[in-house]
């Protein structure tokens, strides 16, 4: 627990907000345009670093921090029967999301999003690496981008069966 304090201290006083929040930047920035060539699964332009599943209150985030990653289908309908639908949904469709995947995610039915609120979440999630070591970039980049593809092929088949949802 010492080691840790001292190792977010030594980070604080390494970046101030601003700096932290200009190398997050830097980073999405960079894997943006690095992602930029690549064709959804429908063969169109995409942004992959805000993914619009075009279904209300479910999305796929990305995210990096000073010590891991993870990508997730995030379900945040306020509504918790409703997310407990979605969610329901999803794990029909398990098997499909695992052979785009190719790995085994972590489902978690009860997780908690931004300001504390109840989420669903389907995420992967590697450690060791920081959004704020650009020597960790290609490590992020290799992690985000199959997955987020992979995610998106899953979503070109997978959508229509959450029209009812909608």
């Amino acid at each position: 627990m010492g080691s840790e304090i001292n190792l977010l201290s030594l980070f604080l006083t390494m970046y101030t907000r601003d700096e932290a929040s200009r190398a997050r930047q830097e980073f999405w920035t960079t894997f943006g345009k690095y992602m930029g060539p690549i064709p959804s699964a429908e063969g169109m332009r995409i942004n992959w670093i805000n993914y619009h599943t075009q279904v209300k209150d479910v999305y796929f985030r990305m995210y990096a921090d000073s010590k891991q990653a993870s990508i997730a289908i995030s379900i945040e309908h306020s509504d918790a029967e409703i997310r407990d639908l979605f969610f329901e949904q999803f794990l029909e469709l398990q098997l499909m999301l695992q052979e785009q995947l190719q790995e085994e995610w972590v489902w978690n039915r009860s997780a908690t999003g931004d300001g504390g609120r109840p989420v669903s979440r389907i995420e992967k999630i590697i450690s060791n690496v920081s959004i704020f070591s650009k020597d960790d970039w290609p490590d992020l980049i290799s992690f985000f981008k199959p997955r987020i593809i992979a995610l998106d092929a899953f979503w070109e088949s997978a959508r229509y069966s959450f029209d009812m949802l909608k």
